[in-house]
């Protein structure tokens, strides 16, 4: 039985709520879910899909290389890791308005990031539907993973995973 694991940071906020949301649509005995700080990187291998959410907002945070950077703790974990054979996606949140020139740049990162392992990238997403001047998260074409923004589309957010996790599950052979 194939599994899928979903990791995600922050923590209490709108990124968790749609990792809770993503998760929700899967079977749950399919899917284990985790804050990327809890997560025990040494059982990365255990699982065939690997899905990583985040936010663009604090920035800093990303950049930062300070101990105290969970996803620059966790991407330093996996870096030995043999993930060839495992298909990683990403899902970002964003908002349009307040932020149309970084809109969900997270994807750019998780996709930069993990080009770097054996994994095989899955799960590229359309950008009809959304008003932004700019991204890190796109190719000019689509986004590199699914993006969300819980500010001022919250109600598309199911509609859209379920279609990006459908994808998800043909592309990784699910």
């Amino acid at each position: 039985m194939k599994k899928t694991v979903l990791l995600f940071w922050g923590k209490g906020g709108n990124v968790e709520r749609a990792a809770r949301k993503v998760y929700s649509l899967f079977d749950p005995s399919r899917i284990d879910i985790f804050d990327v700080a809890s997560f025990d990187t040494s059982t990365i291998t255990n699982y065939d899909l690997i899905i990583l959410g985040g936010s663009t907002i604090g920035a800093e945070v990303w950049m930062d290389v300070k101990d105290d950077n969970e996803w620059s703790r966790f991407f330093s974990a996996i870096e030995k890791s043999d993930l060839s054979g495992i298909y990683v996606a990403f899902f970002g949140l964003g908002d349009q308005v307040l932020y149309p020139d970084h809109f969900v740049d997270a994807l750019g990162i998780f996709r930069q990031e993990m080009q770097q392992t054996s994994a095989t990238i899955i799960g590229e997403w359309p950008i009809e539907g959304y008003k932004f001047t700019d991204s890190d998260g796109y190719d000019g074409k689509m986004f590199f993973g699914l993006a969300l923004d819980e500010d001022r589309q919250a109600d598309l957010t199911i509609e859209r995973a379920k279609k990006w996790i459908d994808g998800l599950k043909k592309q990784a052979g699910f």
